[in-house]
């Protein structure tokens, strides 16, 4: 029989990817939404026609458990989360209960359907969980590159919520020998980002630009460092973890470093124009407490798991401005056609 996978946050961009992946490999795939009157639900009928939609609600622990025992999955991935960092500040609560107690919630949802006691027994024949951590977990770092032993020291709600969750999940696996594994991700893009967030921003803004839709675009921080990579490639990486022998953590990114400068130069030379004359600085865009430097060191996953990225920096990001410039070309809504996070 086909092995069974549960997704959460099966309308974001990880979610597609996973789902694609996991359908290729043969697997039966559901998701997770919260009603059949969520907006984005059409979305996923359109790009994944073969995925099965169950209700649940990351704030409601019934209906985690509801939906663990009707879906009766071998393998469960929590991608779902507040993803995006600034909002954190404005929505620290909310990202709390989401991102951070939501881990919490569907791992007792694994932990009562399993049937799992307070006795730490064998992990043999479990439903295996993966968690979605993140490379904003490190924050102000320690040491670069950073490795699964580097410190954390995060730098927003957002990061503080995820190494509640990381670390929970590390709790859960110890306490009661779950199968349960962390993906400690650092920043990954495609043309499915949300329009908020700066790769999918400058991408648009790049397309807007050339096809004279805007005269400018405002950006904050250029010298911010991330470690860029390919959301295709990363969700292969979660689905290798859940299928290793045992349950460990990774961290995941390409181990090269490129700042938002770096970013925009490669985004408007692939649309052919001069990013000088269309780049505004505006302080207001600056967050609260900045991370300047992230870099992942992913030999563990590249030596345990055999994975490698396949995308690179400048690929992806002529990847996502051909995208946006076919789809502004064709009279399309980023907010509705692509924003999948």
């Amino acid at each position: 029989m086909a092995r069974r996978a549960l997704i959460t946050g099966i309308t974001g961009q990880d979610g597609s990817y996973l789902a694609e992946h996991l359908l290729s490999e043969g697997y039966e795939v559901w998701g997770l939404v919260r009603g059949q009157a969520n907006p984005r639900v059409p979305r996923v009928r359109r790009l994944l026609q073969d995925v099965r939609l169950v209700r649940g609600d990351l704030l409601d622990q019934g209906s985690l458990i509801s939906a663990v025992e009707k879906v009766q999955p071998d393998e469960v991935y929590n991608l779902g989360a507040i993803s995006f960092v600034p909002m954190s500040w404005e929505q620290a609560e909310l990202t709390a209960e989401v991102t951070g107690m939501g881990v919490l919630r569907v791992l007792e949802a694994i932990r009562v359907c399993s049937g799992i006691t307070a006795s730490r027994g064998s992990s043999a024949g479990q439903i295996r969980f993966y968690q979605a951590s993140s490379s904003e977990m490190f924050g102000q770092v320690r040491e670069t590159p950073q490795t699964e032993r580097t410190p954390f020291h995060p730098r927003s709600p957002y990061g503080v919520a995820k190494a509640y969750g990381h670390f929970l999940t590390q709790n859960y696996r110890e306490s009661y020998g779950m199968f349960a594994v962390s993906g400690i991700l650092f920043n990954h893009e495609s043309p499915r980002r949300g329009a908020e967030f700066v790769t999918r921003k400058v991408s648009l803004g790049v397309a807007r630009i050339k096809l004279g839709m805007a005269a400018e675009l405002r950006l904050g921080n250029l010298e911010a460092r991330r470690d860029w990579g390919f959301a295709g490639d990363f969700v292969r990486a979660m689905h290798m973890m859940l299928s290793a022998a045992g349950p460990e953590d990774y961290v995941i990114g390409t181990g090269r470093t490129h700042s938002v400068r770096e970013l925009v130069e490669a985004a408007f030379a692939a649309a052919d124009l001069d990013w000088e004359r269309y780049v505004v600085c505006d302080a207001s865009l600056h967050r609260p407490a900045e991370v300047d430097l992230l870099c992942a060191d992913p030999k563990k996953a590249r030596t345990q798991l055999g994975w490698e990225p396949t995308v690179s920096f400048e690929e992806l990001v002529a990847m996502m401005v051909e995208a946006d410039l076919r789809l502004l070309a064709d009279g399309g809504d980023p907010e509705q056609d692509s924003s999948w996070a």
